[in-house]
């Protein structure tokens, strides 16, 4: 145990601490959401995660992703684990550069007990829940994160006890509502806290 994980046992107790650490966690997409949702994890004392995306690091995600300038033209799964491991060295990261597609989801994710949620585009949402809603895997998802304000509006709806989603669940990127730091950082925040809620509670 490193001097990191060593203090985490002072706010949850080593057997809280056991817990989390025996989870692998998948995470579909490395943006706003899932670099966000990720460094929460890790701050929370997950360990093991499997990261995929096919994207690569660029000005435009520094408003809002757990990126910084000197990372701008690498891919994302690999500057994200650089960044994470800043926190905490001994983790267990798989990243993927690749699209997720209905071909190779089973193949990324098939052996985590967690499920992140965290990309841009509509079809891809939908084929990650289609796929896993009704497993025993714990799944988060996310709709409704743009512009800013209103982050009251932002809630949690339970579809069972597996299957979570986070957002306003109406304001979707446009010209007029741009993703923004605040309420994505928020809408990941919930994500990572409605995990870190289950495990605690024995849910997981």
């Amino acid at each position: 145990m490193n001097d990191f994980e060593q203090a985490l046992v002072g706010y949850f107790g080593d057997d809280n601490l056991k817990k989390v650490q025996s989870l692998k966690v998948g995470i579909g997409g490395a943006g706003g959401l899932g670099s966000n949702s990720a460094f929460n994890l890790v701050r929370s004392g997950f360990k093991h995660f499997v990261i995929v995306d096919f994207d690569k690091v660029e000005y435009s995600n520094l408003n809002r992703q757990f990126y910084f300038s000197e990372q701008v033209g690498q891919e994302k799964v690999l500057a994200l684990k650089e960044n994470l491991l800043k926190i905490n060295p001994d983790l267990e990261i798989e990243t993927i550069v690749e699209r997720v597609s209905g071909d190779n989801i089973n193949r990324f994710f098939d052996d985590c007990d967690i499920i992140v949620e965290a990309f841009d585009e509509i079809k891809s949402k939908k084929m990650i829940v289609d796929e896993y809603i009704n497993s025993d895997k714990f799944l988060v998802s996310a709709s409704g994160l743009a512009g800013w304000g209103d982050t009251d509006k932002i809630h949690t709806k339970k579809f069972n006890d597996k299957f979570y989603i986070v957002g306003d669940f109406t304001t979707e990127v446009s010209a007029d509502n741009p993703p923004l730091s605040p309420r994505v950082n928020i809408v990941a925040a919930k994500q990572a806290d409605l995990i870190l809620e289950a495990v605690l509670e024995g849910r997981i």
